[in-house]
């Protein structure tokens, strides 16, 4: 468990920064900027606690998660003069966030004893609700409801992580594979501004994001 308690680490250092970056963004003072960074890092790993009775939740047990999700907000308004390209930045921390968390969720559900199905379920749920709630606070259409590949790119993580353990490999390196993939997927949805299918036709929806 010492490989998958380090990536959660990161995973809500990740988020906490990205919840930082939209904060400032939005110009909101230091408490809020604080109340944003814990809600991007903890709030979709709550709701996967609660769904799987993992009860007090997992922040709750550890302190380190608090203690990492405060460090890693107070560097990020620290060193925020240095970051030239904060849509980039707030891009960059949100994919690897949901990479790493994806897999984190599907972890906590195969520990639970969970059909796969909904192991992936839950990696989505972890990944994405974080952001979810960040996004609605900050009164910006969450990036999971545009036509943006991002529950998507989760989705076919988890996928992959299930059929490479099927394969003769250690468990830690279809983790690590799965992770990327995700973080890839989501790289060259946006890059190629690669989308789902609009109902709306060919015109721009709203909030057409990062």
């Amino acid at each position: 468990m010492g490989m998958f308690y380090t990536i959660d680490i990161l995973g809500t250092i990740a988020f906490a920064i990205s919840g930082v970056l939209v904060a400032i963004n939005k110009k909101m003072d230091l408490f809020g900027i604080l109340i944003i960074a814990f809600v991007t890092a903890v709030g979709g790993g709550t709701l996967r606690d609660l769904l799987i009775g993992n009860t007090p939740v997992s922040w709750m047990q550890d302190m380190n998660y608090t203690y990492s999700i405060l460090a890693a907000s107070v560097l990020a308004i620290v060193f925020k003069s240095k970051i030239n390209y904060l849509r980039t930045s707030l891009f960059l921390f949100d994919t690897i966030g949901i990479g790493l968390y994806t897999l984190v969720g599907i972890e906590k559900g195969i520990l639970a004893g969970l059909h796969p199905i909904i192991c992936i379920a839950l990696g989505t749920i972890t990944a994405s609700f974080g952001g979810v709630i960040r996004d609605i606070l900050c009164n910006e259409i969450p990036v999971i409801f545009r036509k943006e590949i991002y529950a998507t790119a989760c989705i076919l993580g988890g996928t992959a992580y299930f059929l490479l353990s099927e394969l003769p490999i250690k468990n830690n390196v279809a983790f690590i594979i799965a992770a990327v993939m995700v973080v890839v997927i989501r790289l060259l949805a946006v890059k190629f501004k690669i989308a789902l299918p609009s109902i709306y036709g060919n015109k721009s929806g709203p909030g057409n994001g990062f």
